[in-house]
């Protein structure tokens, strides 16, 4: 009996090591499926997904005076900042705040905002106004005379043809309608056509290198580097892996957060209610309920 005993804990034992060693195994082949997933993601990124693009020129002088020079078709354009991502607040309380893609400045103190769109709702017009109008307000301190306010440039590099014209460039100035002339107040739009092709063109060649997917193929060798380094090497794989997961973390969170402000504006839950249903701090909970009062 007392064998017998010893036999099925030990029976026990093993169906729970099993079952825990599943489980681990299980865990390390979700990984290994997620990273599959991953890397096929990253093979399919170009330069016109704002993720890559954004890595590609952060901090990098050398590639962001090719891109602004072409663009800007000039061969003395001189770049002394680059920063990828960097935010504009709205001074406004619950005013809406935007990200740069790319921020640039020239020897002159001009500045640059490039923004990559896939889609074409994504460079509507009223955006590029609104890009614009929050540059326009880091631009000055007080005192400053509104004369030495800089130029800005807001240039949009779009996957279609937005504009619908066939060209390559579209250049959007200010200009007084009764003398048909340049108002002159240094704010710049520019639409870029991202399917434009023509390899023999600078502007042609750069929006080829934009669509490309496989470095080997680029025109422009600063790109073809940098491309091939974050799709390509161990390094820069990591460096893409963990923005997707980012990314990802971001996705999941403002789900909770929508799903909070919905819960919040029927008025049927308690705050700490919601605090728990939707897994978010009792503290983030209520400050969405008193954005949505506001």
């Amino acid at each position: 009996m007392e064998r017998q005993m010893r036999l099925k804990k030990k029976q026990t034992r093993d169906m729970i090591f099993n079952e825990k060693a599943g489980d681990v195994m299980d865990t390390e082949y979700q990984k290994i499926l997620k990273r599959k997933e991953t890397l096929k993601a990253i093979g399919e990124l170009c330069l016109l997904d704002d993720n890559l693009m954004t890595l590609v020129f952060d901090r990098n002088i050398e590639a962001t005076e090719l891109l602004l020079n072409v663009i800007l078709q000039r061969n003395d354009l001189k770049v002394l900042e680059v920063v990828g991502q960097r935010e504009y607040k709205n001074p406004m309380s619950g005013g809406r705040s935007i990200t740069i893609d790319i921020y640039a400045m020239d020897g002159n103190d001009k500045v640059y905002d490039v923004e990559v769109q896939r889609a074409s709702e994504g460079a509507d017009s009223h955006r590029a106004r609104f890009h614009s109008s929050m540059i326009d307000t880091k631009m000055l301190k007080a005192g400053q005379e509104f004369k030495e306010i800089h130029d800005s440039y807001v240039i949009f590099i779009t996957a279609s043809d937005v504009i619908g014209a066939g060209h390559s460039l579209y250049h959007v100035n200010r200009m007084i309608e009764e003398t048909g002339t340049y108002f002159g107040d240094g704010s710049h739009i520019i639409y870029v056509n991202g399917s434009y092709k023509n390899d023999n063109d600078p502007i042609g060649k750069l929006m080829h290198d934009f669509r490309c997917l496989n470095s080997a193929d680029m025109f422009y060798p600063i790109l073809a580097s940098q491309v091939k380094y974050f799709k390509e090497t161990e390094g820069g794989q990591e460096i893409m892996c963990q923005i997707f997961e980012d990314l990802a973390e971001k996705r999941v969170t403002e789900e909770k957060r929508a799903s909070a402000r919905r819960m919040i504006a029927r008025g049927k839950m308690t705050l700490e209610e919601i605090a728990e249903d939707t897994d978010l701090s009792l503290e983030e909970v209520k400050e969405l309920a008193g954005l949505q009062l506001a």
